[in-house]
Order: structure tokens, then sequence, then C-alpha cells
């Protein structure tokens, strides 16, 4: 039986748009993909987890950064939603939503390269990047092209 996408909720979610001193953006390529799929760290809201907090705790676990290596810039005004393509449907977080509704934080790095660390508890990235902003949106997963436009305009 086929999955109606309207009857499913979305996932909220934070994305973290990580910048360095340079004004260049890390993204990492996803370590379950066989083509290239960078992407900025991002991750589900637990129960009762603020924000915020959610979005300190998911560059933390997807790239070793603590919070105190980063200071809060800024972050999207309201919710940006996506929907997985009808392929990913049913088979990602157990078939419980249909896309993502996410808060993206804007992340400054302060910090130095060699305090990211990919290589974590659970690792998402198998290799990682600094990235102009302005090149973000060509080098994402397709289905997530126009959640990177509204991000970039939002917080660059």
């Amino acid at each position: 039986m086929a999955i109606n996408p309207e009857s499913l909720p979305y996932r909220p979610c934070v994305g973290v748009m990580l910048v360095n001193a340079d004004g260049d953006v890390f993204v990492g390529q996803r370590r379950d993909s066989e083509v290239a799929a960078w992407q900025m760290p991002q991750g589900g809201i637990d129960d009762g987890e603020e924000a915020e907090a959610a979005a300190l705790r998911e560059l933390w676990e997807e790239t070793g950064v603590t919070a105190d290596l980063v200071t809060i810039e800024g972050k999207t005004g309201d919710w940006v939603y996506y929907n997985l393509p009808p392929e990913l449907l049913g088979k990602v977080w157990k078939g419980k939503y249909r896309g993502q509704k996410q808060i993206w934080y804007r992340l400054r790095f302060t910090g130095t390269d060699d305090q990211i660390n990919i290589q974590t508890d659970h690792p998402e990235f198998s290799e990682w990047c600094w990235l102009p902003a302005d090149q973000l949106v060509a080098n994402i997963v397709p289905f997530k092209r126009e959640v990177y436009e509204t991000v970039v305009k939002e917080l660059t």
C-alpha cells in the first residue's frame, strides 16, 4: 500500500551553519551515501529540548565541536520545511515523517580546524571541508536545495 505523505507530520529538527573566520561554511559528506551528499550538521530536536540546545548538541555529536568554541550569530526567522523524495518516503525515520521542519542557526567557529573531529561515537560524515557560502546550494542533494537557498539567504 502506498503511503500518503499528506497524512504524515514533519520531523522537528535543527540545522547548523558553522562559519569560520574566513566566512566559509562547514560541510560534511554523508557516510551513508554512495553519491556526493554534502550537508551542514543537522538533526532532530528531542522531546522537551529547546532548539538552541539541540543545535549545540547536534554540532557536538557530528563534528566534536563543543559549545565553548562557537558564538551564536543568528537563526532563521521561522521553520524551513522540506519533503522527502518519493524513493525515501517510508524508509527514513521508520516511515513516521514526510520530511523535516528545521530551525537553522548560524554559529561562528572560534576554534581551530584540529578541534573538529568527525570520528565521533556515531559518525555521520566520511570527510569534511570548508566551503564558500555561495557554493553551498550547488553541492547539496537536490531535495534539500530549496532549504539551503533559504538558509543562505537568511543567514549570510
